[in-house]
């Protein structure tokens, strides 16, 4: 949404091309205003504004909308359902100056208004342990252990850890023999059994709380392993068989959507970072980033989970 079409919270029309507006889940819309801005500041005569929303219906007496007697709409808790153009028909008289003679003017405001959600966060983290051989039998007993260690750490906070696995290198370093490696990975999750109890205490919408819970996730299991490598140059004379290879923890921040939403910043490029709803023709089926292309669109809506 350019910058010029919003003043004080208000999004204002444009008769040349429809205005994108997206709407958090939940929430009231702006005031969509039923000219462009360069009309707001002129007198209008006799103005009736007639706004239509994306059933076809007329808007006027609708419990969901805001109505202004100068044509603003706003729409209240706003869903994915409630997606869709909302169109707006200003009539009003221009009177000419010498003759008073009354001529009557039709403008149309098309508003594409989209809800969209918060991305939920996840982490793909990434962690080495040294250990004697690739063949070791311990290896695959200490990387169950290990995630069961984690799992611990983060369950409170209904995260867990998911698509978890190892593959043990052998390399060599400059002036040192041959060494071995477990290269581990696993994603840091906040959809562990139980989160949807946790979500129905938030009113309305979880999203800021789900991501606080997982960027805690995160940070725990940080701290964990910085503690490890604490462990191994203070604690042990001699370091366990296998051991925390300081410093080589990462963990890289993912997104993911709700089912019935995507990212597309090319058709959404104003809300780039946003999970959109899925347009009708499309659906997400899980928590993907990307609406997919329905092969043979049934149902014709906004924020389809199915086709």
């Amino acid at each position: 949404l350019s910058i010029d079409l919003i003043e004080n919270n208000d999004v204002y029309g444009d008769t040349r091309h429809e205005v994108n507006v997206y709407v958090k889940v939940f929430t009231n819309s702006p005031f969509l205003v039923c000219m462009d801005l360069a009309r707001s500041q002129e007198e209008i005569i006799d103005p009736k504004y007639l706004w239509i929303g994306p059933d076809g219906r007329n808007l006027e007496g609708q419990m969901y909308v805001n109505l202004t007697e100068t044509g603003k709409l706003m729409v209240m808790g706003f869903k994915e359902s409630m997606s869709g153009a909302y169109t707006c028909t200003l009539s009003h008289k221009i009177i000419e100056a010498m003759t008073q003679e009354e001529r009557e003017v039709v403008e149309v405001y098309k508003f594409m208004v989209y809800a969209y959600r918060e991305a939920d966060h996840a982490y793909q983290v990434f962690v080495r342990y040294a250990t004697e051989e690739c063949e070791l039998p311990a290896n695959s007993q200490f990387f169950e252990e290990l995630k069961k260690t984690v799992n611990n750490i983060i369950s409170d906070l209904t995260c867990h850890i998911i698509e978890s696995s190892y593959k043990c290198h052998s390399f060599k370093k400059p002036k040192q023999g041959l060494g071995h490696q477990l290269f581990v990975s696993f994603q840091v999750n906040p959809f562990a059994p139980g989160w949807v109890e946790v979500c129905h205490q938030v009113p309305y919408d979880c999203e800021d709380a789900t991501n606080t819970r997982v960027q805690e996730a995160k940070d725990r299991i940080g701290e964990f392993f910085k503690k490890q490598a604490y462990a191994l140059k203070h604690e042990f004379q001699t370091a366990p068989t296998i051991h925390y290879v300081d410093n080589s923890f990462s963990a890289t921040h993912i997104d993911s959507c709700r089912p019935g939403f995507g990212k597309n910043d090319l058709t959404h490029k104003n809300c780039a970072s946003c999970c959109v709803v899925c347009d009708p023709g499309t659906y997400s089926p899980n928590n993907d980033v990307t609406c997919q292309i329905c092969a043979r669109p049934r149902v014709k809506k906004y924020g389809a989970r199915s086709c």
